[in-house]
């Protein structure tokens, strides 16, 4: 299954200490297991709006006991706001739209 996944509300710094705290110990460790992620194929596509302190990216995961535990894995995960929506695919979307098509033409035909 494939998931659209956003993080986003990020900490602000209050010093410069502050910064140099989290950037070092959360915010980067955050970007290493990210790109380890992306080389195992976990996350298939995603990135960072410039400029803002938000993470999307799209995630295949066998389940959502697995995205949880992926998620929950990542150094952000107790700092940021979390959405996910789950995808569906467009030949799954498509099967269901000729069904309905083909129902739609049989009530027309009667």
């Amino acid at each position: 299954m494939r998931y659209l996944v956003a993080g986003s509300g990020g900490p602000g710094f209050a010093s410069d200490e502050e910064a140099l705290e989290i950037l070092s110990n959360i915010v980067l460790p955050n970007f290493s297991r990210l790109i380890e992620l992306e080389k195992k194929k976990k996350i298939i596509a995603g990135g960072l709006p410039v400029g803002d302190r938000s993470f999307i990216f799209i995630v295949e995961a066998e389940s959502n006991d697995e995205l949880d535990k992926m998620l929950r894995q990542l150094p952000m995960w107790g700092i940021l706001d979390w959405e996910v929506t789950p995808l569906q695919t467009f030949s799954e979307r498509a099967k269901q739209e000729q069904l309905a098509v083909k129902d739609l033409k049989k009530t027309l035909e009667k």
